[in-house]
């Protein structure tokens, strides 16, 4: 899934970044207001971690313009504010969940897993794709029940394929997932992850539409 989170402690950040991108998520990073307000207007999200106390602004005001626009994004807030005044302030102005600094980790996945799937619509989260068996959730996938394992940024292009299953989706949309592991790609990586995948999935689960992207049929 692709991640937006926004958090202006960076080792805090750091460390959820790394935690998330080895799961298997594409996670974008804003350390402030402003930056946050133009990745959501910008990309789509399967779920926006945030936090309330920006350098630039309150994330409350983030969220609020957001939901104003129109914006059903399942957002996560997560702070080190624990009075219950802040957490009702924060479910008003439209968060669908509340955690509070520190936090477990391995919780705070699986609450942005259970948000996505709701988000999507989604309620089981294991699907049909051709032969495969995919559970978006835990980013893993089978044929004949044995599992296949993708890495990171295998999983990310998969996955993004899959949330537009029937629809084409363009190269340089594919070039931002892969660029929000944060490090440098090649102008063929697209074509490398691609090309990977139906090694590993057979070679008729993605399909090339020539000047236009790919398509998971």
């Amino acid at each position: 899934m692709r991640l937006l989170l926004v958090e202006d402690t960076d080792e805090l950040a750091q460390s959820i970044l790394r935690f998330l991108r080895a799961e298997g998520h594409a996670v974008d990073h804003a350390a402030d207001a402003a930056t946050a307000e133009e990745a959501m207007a910008l990309a789509t999200y399967a779920c926006v971690i945030l936090d309330l106390g920006l350098p630039d602004g309150s994330g409350l005001d983030v969220l609020r313009a957001r939901r104003r626009a129109g914006d059903r994004t399942p957002v996560l807030i997560a702070t080190a504010r624990d009075q219950i005044s802040d957490r009702i302030a924060g479910l008003d102005a439209g968060a669908d969940d509340y955690v509070v600094k520190p936090f477990d980790l391995s919780e705070l996945s699986a609450r942005i897993r259970a948000h996505a799937r709701r988000g999507q619509g989604l309620p089981e989260t294991r699907i049909a794709v051709a032969d495969l068996e995919v559970d978006r959730a835990a980013a893993r996938l089978w044929r004949d029940g044995a599992e296949i394992r993708l890495t990171a940024r295998e999983w990310a292009v998969f996955d993004a394929l899959l949330g537009a299953r029937g629809r084409v989706v363009s190269k340089s949309v594919l070039e931002d997932v892969l660029g929000s592991f944060d490090t440098a790609i090649e102008g063929n990586a697209v074509e490398v992850y691609v090309s990977r995948l139906r090694n590993k999935l057979g070679p008729a689960v993605i399909e090339t539409r020539r000047g236009l992207g790919y398509v998971l049929p």
